[in-house]
């Protein structure tokens, strides 16, 4: 109870408001350590205190962050490690994906549908990015002991597709879908007022995209690759953006 949970807690007294599990009994490693993204919206045309995470299981989740009620739980990528939603909105396993001794093709692998790179919120467009992996892999057990080795098992190649989503925070359906030419480490995100996207795609580019349509505008190539998510300031009237890759800082006049 409350591993790879969001939890929130009452600040001056340190107890618990409300938790929500996206992934219960995880077995294959996709800790939901993912930023969760905090922003005023609106739902069944009432104002709401939201919260929105894209966990590494390949769900997406809008929750009221004053009370942890669920209002969406939504596929980012393709998964098939569920056998649907409980009626908190939390993922169901699927006791026939979890790693066996013949194998089990499960989706999205360990790696998850993503992995520590920043999201972002537009409230502009009222669009949550996320750069993202729909993928496949195989999981083992080698030791059918009562405990078997690593998370539950061990996962041995995949197949992967990377690519930039957009999602409606009001229903979780996607709006548009950018997909990158190889798979591979993806960067942070950034969204702007000037309706614009910022991302790192796997082959060390900065990629700068029309946050409404997906559009690819501009890219530069970093020699590369970046996990941090770039940030935007001004100054002396001059806006900036900066992004760190490898062990350099890249900044551009906007």
């Amino acid at each position: 109870l409350y591993t790879e949970s969001i939890v929130a807690l009452h600040a001056d007294t340190g107890k618990i408001a409300w938790y929500f599990q996206p992934s219960p009994h995880d077995t294959h490693d996709w800790d939901a350590v993912q930023t969760p993204v905090l922003f005023e919206g609106e739902i069944d045309g009432k104002p709401r205190k939201l919260l929105a995470q894209a966990s590494r299981n390949g769900w997406f989740f809008v929750l009221d962050r004053e009370t942890g009620k669920n209002y969406v739980s939504s596929e980012f990528v393709k998964t098939n490690w569920t056998k649907g939603l409980d009626a908190k909105g939390q993922p169901i396993p699927n006791p026939a994906k979890e790693p066996k001794i013949p194998g089990v093709l499960v989706s999205p692998d360990a790696s998850g549908g993503v992995n520590w790179e920043p999201p972002t919120f537009s409230p502009a467009t009222g669009l949550f990015y996320v750069n993202a992996t729909h993928s496949y892999s195989m999981f083992y057990i080698y030791d059918d002991s009562d405990k078997p080795e690593g998370w539950g098992g061990h996962q041995i190649g995949n197949w992967s597709q990377a690519m930039l989503q957009a999602l409606d925070y009001r229903t979780g359906k996607i709006k548009w879908s950018h997909k990158w030419e190889t798979p591979g480490s993806n960067g942070g995100l950034l969204s702007t007022a000037g309706n614009l996207v910022f991302a790192g795609d796997p082959n060390n580019n900065l990629v700068a995209l029309d946050a409404t349509t997906g559009k690819p505008l501009w890219h530069v190539n970093l020699s590369t690759g970046m996990s941090n998510g770039p940030i935007t300031y001004e100054v002396d009237g001059h806006q900036y953006l900066l992004v760190g890759a490898g062990d350099k800082l890249f900044a551009f006049v906007m």
